[in-house]
């Protein structure tokens, strides 16, 4: 699955056009490197979201292509989150 409709997909950003902006900028990490919006994602890889205050990172799970918003959570697990100074 690609990477923008991932993290549309889980939930981890709500758009998948702000995604794929986000993606753009270098803001988006997947194994440590940066990643395109198209970048094919596989279970296991991990994703480190830069946001304005803080760095998610979260490791793939599943690759379901349509979730119900409950079930969102269930793609990925929680890795951590550092704040920035």
């Amino acid at each position: 699955m690609r990477l923008d409709k991932y993290l549309k997909v889980s939930r981890l950003i709500k758009r998948r056009t702000l995604a794929k902006e986000v993606a753009e900028n270098e803001r988006i990490l997947v194994n440590g490197k940066p990643a395109k919006p198209s970048k094919e994602l596989k279970i296991g890889d991990e994703i480190t979201i830069e946001f304005g205050n803080k760095d998610v990172t979260v490791r793939v799970v599943s690759l379901e292509q349509t979730l119900k918003k409950a079930d969102a959570v269930t793609l990925y697990e929680f890795i951590s989150e550092t704040p920035k100074i």
